[in-house]
């Protein structure tokens, strides 16, 4: 769990599992479908990039999802969604219990997503960044027909220096503000992060995507921080300069990743709001939620096929989400 440190600026904890799942499995673990399980939650913000990505390419067989409830304690991600308070595959209460199977003696952060090894119960991996672009590159014998090329390789310089800025300044830099422990941590994080969004705005606003005219990794990534922004880290973090549907090419390039296919059906508004209103307790020790913000702005016109691109280059959108995995209807804006 992040906390607030008095007087100093919020420093994440980088200390993931780094053991990958690769199609040739030199780190002992070859990819195999229905061998592991994604464990997420949709709270998230990195978890919910592995989410977007499994179901941009269709793995939604090949590496079954399970996903914990929103919020948790300093004994980490709960399984209580499922009938019991389990995973019905793992058998697990607590994600807690993976983490400690790998390594009895494992003191750093359990944290989503994980992928989990069903036969062992052990967690292979939670390196985030890692996850998205090996599902890309290391699963591809089981892609759906049509699957789009997200990290395509003339573009991986690009895609890469670009998500490097974006890390540090958005997606971790709203953090950086919120768990900000002193008035000059927050105030130096808040600055980086508005001139980063100022400086993406300019590059959008003459181009749909951020790395070439389709979808990529650099979209997911930094689509999943805009999607909390006015729900929780407008407020709760205190990055208030502007919200986002105050920022006219953010709120429309959002918009427009939203309402594409993969990407705001894989959103729960509701999990996302109560994971951090409710876990953050030192920044909202009331544990009240806010009612807010009005959803439906989300599904507004947002016009940016004027600037061309294709979603999914030469292939197609993902299909319908199923039933089991489906976001319920009063926790998104889309229809049902």
């Amino acid at each position: 769990m992040a906390y607030v440190s008095r007087g100093r600026a919020y420093a994440r904890d980088s200390r993931y599992l780094t053991t990958r799942i690769t199609a040739d499995g030199r780190d002992g673990f070859p990819v195999e479908p229905g061998r592991y399980r994604l464990v997420v939650s949709r709270a998230c913000p990195w978890a919910s990039r592995a989410v977007i990505v499994r179901r941009l390419l269709g793995l939604e067989d090949a590496l079954p999802m399970a996903v914990a409830g929103p919020t948790h304690d300093e004994r980490s991600w709960t399984f209580d969604l499922d009938p019991g308070g389990r995973d019905p595959v793992l058998g697990i209460e607590r994600l807690r219990e993976a983490y400690l199977a790998r390594d009895p003696g494992y003191d750093r952060g359990i944290t989503v997503p994980a992928i989990v090894d069903v036969p062992t119960g052990q967690v292979v991996t939670n390196d985030f960044a890692r996850i998205t672009l090996d599902l890309s590159l290391e699963w591809t014998a089981y892609h759906r027909e049509g699957a789009p090329e997200l990290y395509p390789r003339a573009l991986r310089p690009e895609i890469d220096a670009l998500n490097e800025v974006v890390y540090a300044d958005v997606n971790n830099g709203v953090y950086r503000a919120g768990f900000a422990g002193s008035q000059e941590a927050y105030a130096s994080a808040h600055e980086r992060l508005f001139a980063r969004l100022d400086r993406l705005a300019e590059r959008l606003a003459g181009s749909r995507y951020l790395v070439g005219d389709t979808i990529t990794e650099a979209d997911v990534r930094l689509f999943t921080t805009l999607v909390r922004f006015d729900a929780v880290y407008h407020g709760h973090f205190k990055c208030n300069r502007r919200k986002l549907s105050e920022t006219p090419v953010l709120w429309d390039y959002a918009r427009d990743l939203f309402q594409t296919p993969g990407f705001g059906d894989t959103v729960d508004f509701d999990h996302i709001k109560r994971h951090y209103y409710l876990v953050h307790d030192d920044i909202n020790p009331t544990g009240i939620v806010p009612a807010g913000p009005d959803l439906s702005g989300w599904l507004a016109p947002h016009g940016r096929e004027a600037l061309g691109g294709r979603p999914f280059g030469d292939g197609t959108p993902p299909a319908a989400v199923g039933s089991r995995e489906r976001v319920p209807p009063d926790h998104t804006p889309l229809p049902s």
